[in-house]
């Protein structure tokens, strides 16, 4: 039995091995594999009938929906939700009914563990062969595999950095989370609540200024305290310079549309999508490391077209099919040989962002557990109302 202190270790080292250099080398060495396969779905029903997916908001146009319809002969019935927390919330309120598949982040997947909603993937109707094995690793070791049985299939990672108008607030690699606290940034810093105290919390133990590591407060209640009360003193000192909280993806890019923010911690997504509407964006892993996440499907344990939510998964394991839907986002496919269908301007953003050595320094969340949640969600409403 590996004891915390072990399973941090271990999240920490599967971490440092999934960087998009491992992606690379894994798409490049297995672009045969990738290429090569029939792609049938392996059970005849299957190819009809429909699937339900409680999923990210804004994450599959009508075009992607209608692909995947032509392809299998399954209608896709998208529900969006706009946070992890409310994905959870609702689906408390329903007994864990209502769909097929779910889109946690994967240090999310224990949270629906706890409350029995989920049922063990079937790795033989998975086509884990067309995923990268980094994906696989790093998804095993960060909450989506639980005594043996995996629960999670991952689909695409991003981050969490910082986004800032190369005009009005010109950054350049080595800048640090504390840098959005500046004074000339005064009024128009944009930040999630919960993640913008993280980010308050890794400046801080970058100085030597926590009491505990930051991680630490992921698994000892005492030490999660201990850090984020300083980490909350810090960050009402400082509440005058946002211009703007943001919660959903909308949000996020309307504080730079239209409530005069420059700089802020915010999703690749967000930059990528502020810079296709013509805003001139820059986005910088700072020097604290980028926060990581890793997306992919769970599914429910009452749910009523299993074998349609397979070809869901499997659909979007596809090289092309994963860039096109990464690439869309912002975001980064796990499907092997996506790289290659990659289109040039995502190639530049992601060589822009991640310069020198920021991808051996992502950081990625860690498992949150249940108490985590509500006690990080209890210090980001005392931030919110000071």
């Amino acid at each position: 039995m590996t004891t915390e202190r072990d399973s941090s270790r271990e999240t920490q080292r599967a971490a440092k091995a999934f960087t998009r250099r491992t992606v690379l080398r894994a798409g490049a060495a297995a672009g045969a594999i990738a290429a090569a396969g029939p792609w049938y779905v392996r059970n005849a029903l299957a190819s009809s009938g429909e699937v339900r997916i409680f999923a990210w908001a804004g994450y599959f146009s009508d075009e992607i929906l209608a692909q995947f319809q032509k392809d299998t002969g399954i209608k896709p019935v998208y529900v969006p939700f706009a946070t992890n927390d409310e994905q959870l919330n609702q689906l408390r309120a329903s007994g864990g009914e209502g769909f097929d598949i779910i889109m946690p982040t994967v240090d999310r997947v224990p949270n629906y563990l706890e409350l029995g909603y989920l049922q063990p993937l079937d790795e033989k109707k998975v086509q884990m062969d067309r995923i990268l094995p980094s994906a696989i690793q790093g998804s095993a070791e960060t909450g989506g595999v639980a005594e043996g049985r995996r629960y999670f299939a991952p689909t695409h990672w991003g981050t969490e950095a910082i986004a800032f108008d190369r005009k009005k607030a010109p950054l350049k690699y080595g800048a640090s989370f504390g840098d959005l606290w500046k004074p000339e940034y005064a009024g128009k810093v944009t930040l999630r609540g919960h993640s913008g105290l993280a980010g308050i919390g890794r400046w801080l133990e970058a100085q030597g200024k926590l009491p505990q590591p930051f991680r630490k407060a992921f698994t000892d209640e005492a030490a999660m305290r201990a850090n984020w009360d300083e980490i909350l003193k810090v960050a009402i000192a400082n509440k005058k310079s946002v211009g703007q909280f943001w919660s959903s993806a909308n949000e996020a890019l309307g504080a730079f549309q239209a409530n005069g923010c420059v700089i802020g911690q915010n999703w690749d997504e967000t930059a990528v999508a502020l810079r296709d509407q013509g805003l001139d964006i820059g986005y910088i892993a700072p020097a604290e490391g980028a926060f990581a996440w890793m997306e992919g499907y769970c599914l429910l344990n009452k749910a009523r077209n299993v074998e349609q939510a397979y070809a869901w998964i499997n659909h979007f394991l596809k090289p092309q099919v994963g860039a096109t839907f990464a690439a869309s986002k912002g975001t980064n496919a796990v499907a092997l040989g996506a790289e290659q269908h990659l289109p040039e301007k995502a190639k530049t953003f992601f060589a822009e962002a991640f310069p020198g050595d920021a991808l051996q320094k992502l950081w990625w969340w860690p498992v949150q557990p249940s108490w985590y949640v509500s006690l990080r969600n209890e210090y980001t409403d005392k931030y919110l109302a000071a």
